[in-house]
């Protein structure tokens, strides 16, 4: 074997499909002996089957060996991590040699080694016998073990190396993971089954591919059904909604197998995309399998956790990214209810670098390799109802070898739609596929306006496609933002079957100083840092702001406010609301004073809600939408959806009489208010020592704008380095006012800043004037005031938008109401430090001590807040999560605006409506003792 060889492997079997059989098989995970070498020239005599390697290490398999203390991890995008130079690899290429002795059962004949997965080549040896070797990292390969087995004690030994020629057809934004990180089985099933359920008009038509057999499904009353012999019957279909499954059972002489059989069709008709004759939406995410201890090496249990989060999260399709998963995730699918796109094991982005030249998507040597890898998908995942669409791969630019993926899959499988987005000509993909598009483009397209193609024939075949967005919206760290408008295009335009939000979870690998590491952190001389960091769930699986943000944009149920009434309809494709129970909640001030049960319809519709209690306060009405009994993803009262409306404003603030300013020889005085005489700023508020508030514009840059090259405008214009210059500070009868201007070094822009401070009562109220001077171009990060306050003030209540954080194009899952927490809660852990916990349209915040004593502050109307432990520049500087060390104050800012995150670390910056332009602006807020 020839690490440059363009063969996908020698020896092994023709693939088929993933089965549950009743043959005999050992289960050969567990601790194997390993050893390590950094080169792949090492003699093979270990496979012998006498050889002594008590002195090698232990490893578990499944397992990646870096992961285990054998060199180390590293991540890239885009550029692989070796010289572009197909087919050859490096010589210097970490080589793993694997041994495990097992027992063959008494009587045992026969029998095959099938491994799930082993990154990037494997050489297999069993007592000493070369089976072969197999490329195909994240695809199963089987070899005939029989001839070579003895009774008794039996060798396997695999030599696993990093790199090969398969390392240029695997170049998938990911960590590079070597190892045997699947399943090892020997298994005596030699089963092939291929079930074709289709779905029409209230019946279910059922046949089966095998060599031989007999199929009985005795809940539909089919016993002994032969070979390629259609029935029709009555069924209820599967879909994600209601993923009905029969289970079936297939005979052979000397194995029987069982499928879980699901009825569903999909299908295209004039440009959409139908599931069962009905318009298929697709509320998506990618996820590439990951778990911050063992990486792609993932546990059931972790499996099931990812797929009742989805679901829980009104997630109702999944993308592959960008390979098939583990086997047991698609039965999880089938299960619990998730469409899915299960993509080839094939992209070769790498070669973007190098202008496509040499690429193996267009390069003959290669069909044999990628046909292989397209074939193994096929026949691996044919008979899950949950996969409803091949995908040739990612990012592979491209060539004539995906023609012959692609007649390959039609003829195999003509039942489900092709997808692939790296042409954009689809001239192999039966949908029209794309990444990041914009919402104008989005919206283009939707209305079938797109830019034509210079092909008049591709150009109509395109036209007459659904349009999904297979990734959009890139969940890297904060943000992001815009969901709520590219879900009202998916909505709006039949075209449009929705689409995959990158991605599911933040790949950050368990360390013992950063918490989680990316790329950099383990010495990697080319790495793409923090790019990893992109997912909607944290490391350990805890959801983001962004997942909430998330389920509210993909909420099923929509509610629309009258007068007296509210109008409740439901985007389900496959079920109605009975599943559902609905109550209204009155709350005042953000204290709940009725709530009552909502009668509504199965099919939705116009519900009149009862007169809610007199009184005063701001009140709000919040209708929920729960699970009336528990489904197999959640419990009883899981919510699934909600709706608010404002039904009184808040009162007007009583205004007393002004308190005239008392100036002393160490300060003046105004009100509850001490400011320092010389620079009019607040120095003690209540009787406590503060610093502030004075104008902020600056925030630690979000990873959308470091990405997106906003940080870099701002920083060079030098907003991170404000000088604050002092012009009056000026008494009268009504209050004090301190004119100031605000401007970076090195320019003639700045902005002109008054503060003024009046009392009365137990009030100290501050209006800012803000006025911008000189010929502003670009956004502002933000633009509010910032003070210090004691670090006992660490419990905080508020009333507003909560309870988790909310910017201007995000924060869907924060509505408004009472809520409380500490000022450490208020941090998003993000694993890369940046802006964070803004909780926005907040109308009061109490921040207090233990003795429950400290500082009222009240907007008027809104502001926004945040507090933090740690300085703007503190979280600026931090990389990793314990970089941010608690101080000896509490940070405050409180937010007249702030601009937009968007979703520009890949795909477009904020929207034009969420743009926080420099204009003339003036906010207030009042001081009040808690």
């Amino acid at each position: 074997m020839e690490l440059a060889d363009l063969a996908p492997g020698s020896g092994h079997l023709a693939p088929r499909a993933a089965l549950r059989s009743d043959a005999p098989s050992l289960d050969l995970n567990g601790t194997w002996r390993f050893r390590l070498s950094p080169t792949a020239d090492v003699p093979a005599d270990f496979a012998e089957p006498g050889y002594d390697d008590s002195g090698w290490d232990e490893l578990p398999v499944p397992s990646h060996w870096p992961l285990h203390g054998h060199g180390a991890p590293a991540y890239t995008n885009v550029c692989y991590p070796f010289p572009v130079d197909p087919p050859h690899v490096p010589s210097d290429n970490p080589t793993g040699d694997h041994r495990r002795a097992f027992d063959l059962p008494a009587g045992w004949t026969g029998g095959r080694l099938r491994f799930e997965g082993v990154d990037s080549c494997a050489r297999v040896w069993l007592n000493g016998h070369e089976l072969g070797f197999s490329t195909g990292s994240r695809l199963p390969v089987e070899f005939d073990a029989g001839p070579y087995l003895r009774p008794g004690r039996n060798v396997l030994a695999v030599r696993v190396h990093q790199w090969s020629a398969a390392s240029y057809l695997e170049d998938q934004d990911m960590w590079w993971l070597p190892g045997i990180f699947r399943d090892v089985t020997l298994t005596r099933s030699t089963a092939e089954v291929f079930v074709r359920a289709s779905y029409a008009g209230g019946r279910g038509t059922l046949s089966f591919d095998a060599d031989g057999g007999r199929l009985s499904l005795p809940e539909l009353g089919i016993d002994g059904l032969a070979p390629g012999t259609p029935v029709t019957v009555d069924v209820e279909p599967w879909s994600a909604d209601t993923p009905r499954l029969y289970d079936a059972v297939v005979t052979f002489p000397g194995e029987t197998v069982r499928l879980r059989v699901g009825f569903r069709t999909i299908s295209i008709e004039n440009g959409v995309l139908l599931a069962n004759g009905r318009p298929l939406l697709l509320k998506g995410v990618n996820r590439h399998e990951f778990h911050p201890e063992h990486g792609r090496a993932v546990p059931l249990e972790t499996m099931r956790e990812d797929v009742l989060l989805m679901k829980r999260h009104n997630v109702n399709a999944v993308r592959t990214s960008h390979y098939p998963p583990h086997p047991a995730f698609l039965d999880l699918c089938d299960e619990l209810g998730l469409w899915v796109i299960d993509e080839c094991d094939l992209e070769t982005h790498g070669f973007e670098k190098v202008g496509w030249r040499r690429n193996p998507t267009d390069d003959p040597r290669w069909a044999e390799a990628l046909l292989d890898r397209m074939r193994r998908t096929v026949e691996r995942d044919k008979n899950h109802p949950s996969v409803i669409m091949w995908s040739l791969g990612n990012e592979s630019g491209v060539g004539r070898n995906l023609a012959v993926m692609a007649d390959w899959t039609r003829e195999r499988d003509p039942s489900r739609p092709i997808h692939y987005e790296g042409d954009w000509s689809c001239a192999h993909a039966d949908v029209y596929s794309r990444m990041y598009a914009s919402h104008a483009e989005v919206e283009a397209i939707g209305r079938g306006e797109e830019d034509p193609l210079p092909d008049p024939e591709l150009d109509a075949r395109r036209r007459a496609m659904p349009f999904l967005q297979c990734e959009y919206a890139h969940a890297m760290g904060l943000g992001p933002g815009g969901l709520a408008e590219y879900q009202e295009l998916f909505e709006r335009y039949p075209r449009l079957a929705g689409g995959f939000v990158w991605e599911w979870i933040d790949h950050g690998l368990a360390h013992p100083e950063h918490a989680y590491a990316y790329g950099g952190d383990y010495g990697e001389p080319l790495h793409d840092g923090n790019f990893v960091i992109d997912g909607l769930v944290f490391p350990d699986r805890t959801p983001s702001p962004a997942l909430l943000d998330l389920k509210k944009a993909f909420e099923p149920v929509r509610f629309a406010f009258g007068d007296g009434v509210v109008r409740v309809s439901h985007l389900y494709g496959h079920r109605d609301l009975a599943h559902l129970a609905f109550t209204a909640t009155v709350e005042a001030e953000g204290e709940r004073v009725a709530e009552f049960a909502l009668d509504v319809p199965p099919g939705g519709g116009e519900v009149k809600l009862p007169e809610p209690p007199a009184g005063d306060g701001e009140r709000w009405l919040t209708v929920r939408a729960v699970l009336a009994d528990g489904e197999p993803w959640a419990e009883a009262g899981h919510e699934v959806a909600w709706g608010q409306v404002r039904l009184s404003p808040a009162a007007p603030v009583p205004r007393a009489a002004p308190v005239s300013p008392a100036r002393d020889a160490a300060g003046v005085e105004v009100g509850g208010g001490r400011f320092d005489a010389a620079t009019g700023r607040l120095v003690r508020l209540f009787g406590v020592d503060v610093e502030g508030p004075r104008l902020e514009v600056w925030r630690a840059p979000v990873d959308n704008d470091r990405y997106g090259g906003l940080a870099a405008t701002w920083r060079a214009l030098g907003l991170h380095r404000l000088t604050h210059r002092v012009d009056a500070v000026e008494e009268d009868g009504g209050g004090l006012t301190v004119l100031t201007r605000v401007a970076p070094a090195a320019t003639d822009l700045g902005l002109r800043v008054a503060y003024r401070w009046t009392a009365a009562g137990d009030v100290l109220e501050l209006a800012v004037d803000v006025t911008p001077d000189g010929d502003w171009d670009v956004p502002l990060p933000r633009l509010g005031v910032g003070m210090a306050l004691p670090a006992a003030y660490g419990d905080v209540t508020w009333f507003g938008r909560g309870p988790g954080e909310a910017y201007p194009d995000t924060g869907l899952a924060a509505r408004v109401g009472r809520w409380s927490a500490t000022v450490e809660d208020l941090q998003t852990p993000y694993v890369y430090p940046q802006e964070n916990g803004h909780r926005a349209g907040v109308r009061w915040a109490e921040l207090t001590g233990a003795d429950g004593r400290g500082v009222r502050v009240a907007g008027d109307p809104e502001f926004g807040l945040t507090a933090r432990r740690w300085t703007t520049a503190d979280l600026e500087r931090a990389r990793h999560r314990p970089d941010l060390v608690p101080g000896e104050r509490v940070h405050v800012t409180l937010d007249h605006a702030q601009h937009g995150v968007g979703t520009a670390s890949c795909g477009p910056g904020a929207l034009p409506a969420y743009e926080l332009r420099a204009e003339p602006v003036t906010f207030r807020l009042r001081f009040t003792p808690a």
